[in-house]
């Protein structure tokens, strides 16, 4: 078993790694080394997060997705959220948070198979409530912004709706890593035009030789 830390902040402008030291100290506390740590600077709310998948892409059976927060891994909408727990799953990956104490036992390999199969459906439940609340948040602060912009439209001052540049820079990070079209599709719920563009536009900033 590899404890796997990831670490998130929405925006550059953010300190990706402020949790690393609580991390590290949960872990020191329970006799376990953190064997490698993904950070990145990406919205919670979007699924086409390089460093999250590629955790998952060296996960094996049995590893520890250790997080700050359950908001740290997911503001995801509850069809992503969905798809980020089969990923979970057939990956065998076990989330601990340290803001869900229930899930800290799932750190260690000490419960037999009846309490860890028990536990695992308990932290089940109370990951997709947290994650219903981490949306919720989100959802609110996006209304609430959507309200702002619609006052600075009456006014005159509204620029209107800007590309969604956090989630096609995923798009362009899992490109770059070849990752099919029907994979990025699955993990975005983008559509392939989309995709042809981002591909289009890397195809074309590529210099001459």
């Amino acid at each position: 078993m590899f404890v796997r830390a990831y670490l998130r902040a929405s925006t550059s402008a953010q300190d990706a790694g402020r949790a690393r030291d609580q991390l590290l100290s949960f872990a020191k506390d329970r006799g376990l080394a953190i064997a490698s740590w993904y950070v990145e600077n990406e919205s919670g709310a979007k699924l086409a997060r390089p460093e999250l998948f590629r955790l998952l892409g060296d996960a094996q059976s049995g590893d520890v997705l250790l997080v700050e927060q359950v908001d740290r891994l997911s503001r995801l909408a509850a069809a992503d959220w969905e798809r980020l727990k089969t990923e979970l799953t057939s990956r065998r990956v076990r989330v601990v948070a340290l803001d869900l104490p229930t899930s800290w036992m799932m750190a260690t390999n000490t419960a037999d198979e009846f309490t860890g199969r028990m536990f695992e459906a308990i932290i089940g439940m109370l990951l997709d409530m947290l994650a219903a609340v981490a949306r919720k948040d989100y959802d609110d602060r996006r209304r609430r912004q959507a309200q702002g912009q619609a006052k600075a439209k009456a006014n005159g001052r509204y620029k209107g709706r800007r590309e969604d540049t956090n989630r096609n820079d995923g798009i362009a990070t899992m490109l770059k890593a070849k990752q099919s079209w029907s994979t990025i599709q699955r993990m975005t719920g983008c559509s392939r035009a989309t995709i042809a563009k981002i591909a289009k536009r890397q195809s074309a900033t590529v210099p001459d030789l």
